[in-house]
């Protein structure tokens, strides 16, 4: 893999030529070319080269991409050969939903743990997954060497979970809280805004 830094629109990308690549597979298709990957996915086929290009030279002229060598290659680039954990914080109804959701994830990315502070929701059960208490988050995590953080809880407690998360060892955060979480540097962090996202749609609206 180059050593160039590579921005985070390409990384973004990826996870999209995966899924689709893996549709592809399920179909047993062989080969993609860039055009035709471009063409579904509706995005320009150089950038798509260009993108891959960063990682190494896996398609062939003329032929196009082997489907799953490169699945394998984009595995690898985004991790996801390796088993890595992930610990939830917020049981409400998208803490829980999320949980839930780990029953159909194929990849090695798994939700092992989930935390809250309210004791009506310490003890449930989400996807054979035992609500935890806060007070076992830092222990929890470091047993398990959890190294990606969910946050599902209200905004005004998300600032108090990232720090318990930068405290146990995460290594990146994600955030589902309407609010900018503070960090060390070294502490990767997304954010997933419903209502920043909708109202952005709006403004497409006629």
């Amino acid at each position: 893999m180059k050593t160039m830094k590579i921005s985070e629109a390409v990384v973004r990308r990826l996870p999209i030529y995966l899924r689709y690549l893996n549709e592809l597979r399920m179909k047993d298709v062989q080969t993609v070319s860039s055009q035709d990957l471009g063409h579904k996915l509706d995005l320009n086929p150089a950038q798509i080269r260009k993108d891959l290009a960063y990682f190494g030279e896996f398609g062939k002229k003329g032929i196009g991409y082997d489907v799953g060598y490169l699945i394998e290659k984009i595995r690898q680039i985004l991790k996801l050969d390796q088993y890595i954990n992930v610990a939830l914080v917020g049981a409400g109804n998208l803490g829980r939903a999320l949980s839930n959701y780990n029953a159909y994830l194929k990849d090695n990315m798994k939700i092992v743990a989930v935390f809250d502070s309210m004791p009506d929701k310490i003890g449930q059960q989400i996807n054979n997954l035992t609500v935890k208490p806060m007070s076992e988050l830092v222990e929890t995590i470091q047993a398990n060497k959890v190294r990606i953080g969910i946050i599902t809880v209200p905004a005004s407690e998300a600032q108090k979970v990232a720090d318990d998360f930068v405290k146990s060892g995460v290594e990146a955060i994600l955030n589902f809280a309407p609010i900018i979480i503070r960090v060390p540097a070294e502490i990767r962090v997304h954010y997933a805004d419903f209502t920043t996202e909708l109202q952005s749609l709006a403004y497409y609206l006629d």
